[in-house]
């Protein structure tokens, strides 16, 4: 391997695993088989000559990854998705803003599975909506039109939780 290439790999480990582990992880539920799945992204990335940006292309990967590990345990990708609970853990102090993070986050549980990846993509992992579509396959208008579609969902729902408390 040129070094060059070797001190690409490093960067691009070193810049990519913590974000790629987090989004493997909220696809499958299990830490082990996202490690599994991070790992394989990664040896194909170390076939492909330097290239940037990577997270994006290992992003995509990574999902084709996961998608092809259900479908050869003859589960439907959407439906296995869908019954995957991925609370995100929140830093904050207070408990009031706790419990609206929690809410939150079951109602956005709740969105279809693509609805659900892509406010994921956007908001956890900050990224376009070019490189979302990259990812899910989707064109850029149909990443902000899902986008929106949620994010109109969450507050209609967000709206009629605290009309309730």
């Amino acid at each position: 391997m040129h070094p060059t290439k070797s001190a690409w790999l490093r960067d691009q480990l070193n810049l990519c695993e913590g974000k790629l582990l987090r989004y493997a992880q909220s696809l499958l539920g299990d830490l082990t088989h996202a490690q599994d799945m991070v790992q394989e992204s990664f040896l194909r990335l170390a076939q492909q000559e330097p290239f940037d940006p990577t997270l994006p292309w290992l992003l995509r990967v990574c999902r084709n990854l996961i998608t092809d590990h259900f479908r050869k345990d003859k589960h439907m990708v959407d439906a296995t998705l869908d019954q995957r609970i991925h609370p995100a853990p929140s830093p904050l102090d207070q408990l009031e803003t706790q419990d609206i993070t929690q809410r939150l986050m079951r109602l956005v549980h709740r969105l279809p599975a693509t609805q659900r990846e892509i406010v994921r993509l956007k908001f956890q992992e900050g990224l376009s909506y070019k490189e979302i579509g990259e990812i899910t396959g989707l064109t850029a208008n149909h990443v902000g039109v899902l986008l929106h579609q949620a994010m109109t969902a969450l507050r209609k729902k967000m709206s009629t939780l605290e009309v309730r408390t």
